[in-house]
């Protein structure tokens, strides 16, 4: 089957109906996207008028929380996915809508939504099993899924060229050394980070703080990732951060690949 370039777009728009009013669907009709993976969509299905979206061509899949207005992620996608699974099986994850598989021939698309654990130590540790679970379940998927791209917001960021301040956020949820040992981990497991690959020692972040005018100065954090399994990693085009994108307080991250 002959390999044809695919644009995949990650995107944390803090609030669906929030980015809807700000001109998310104009941006999208500018552009189409053939997939776009929305996370912390704040949103149940009924509850988002998306017809402007559909217009374009869009078929979409969601998997949100139990509780209303929180987590939650949505796809979108110009091709109907062959097979859409929602979740990872695991209940306490589940029920807060964070994974969400879409299938299109040998190779699968997971938007995903990973735990903050800005809240506190309870929240962390919630993390924490996240983060061993997740790598453990995502071993066991690639036995049947080997061609895998995994986006979404991971909320860490991995090494000091991806925060704009490494030295004062050392002991910050989303950059303690145990959730970068696990970035590193995840990413000698086989997998490719595809903004890294395509752009080595680029700087550019995905995510900036609403306080003391964050985004305008450019202090933020690379949070938000597009993870390649290796057997695709050479397949990649591009990869970048569209940072003049303001809808949300992150930004979409795309990569062109061919698949």
């Amino acid at each position: 089957m002959k390999k044809q370039s695919t644009q995949i777009v990650s995107y944390n728009v803090n609030g669906i109906r929030a980015a809807l009013k700000k001109g998310f669907d104009e941006w999208l009709a500018a552009h189409r996207y053939d997939i776009v993976c929305l996370q912390e969509t704040k949103a149940h299905r009924e509850q988002v008028d998306v017809e402007s979206i559909e217009k374009l061509g869009y078929h979409h899949h969601w998997f949100s929380a139990e509780k209303k207005g929180y987590s939650s992620v949505a796809s979108f996608s110009l091709r109907e996915p062959d097979q859409v699974v929602k979740g990872c099986g695991i209940e306490k994850y589940d029920r807060e809508g964070r994974i969400l598989r879409s299938d299109f021939g040998d190779w699968s698309v997971l938007n995903c939504y990973f735990p903050s654990g800005t809240s506190g130590e309870e929240r962390q540790n919630f993390k924490y099993d996240f983060l061993d679970d997740f790598y453990t379940w995502i071993e066991a998927l690639k036995r049947e899924r080997p061609q895998l791209i995994i986006v979404g917001d991971y909320n860490i960021a991995h090494t000091e060229i991806d925060i704009h301040n490494p030295k004062s956020n050392k002991n910050t949820s989303g950059f303690l050394p145990k959730e970068r040992a696990w970035m590193t981990k995840w990413l000698e497991s086989g997998f490719t980070d595809a903004f890294r690959h395509a752009n080595a020692d680029l700087v550019e972040y995905s995510w900036w703080s609403y306080r003391a005018g964050a985004r305008a100065k450019n202090k933020g954090w690379r949070i938000d990732y597009q993870s390649v399994s290796d057997n695709l990693k050479e397949q990649i085009v591009a990869a970048r951060q569209l940072t003049d994108v303001v809808h949300s307080d992150h930004c979409p991250v795309w990569m062109e690949i061919e698949l």
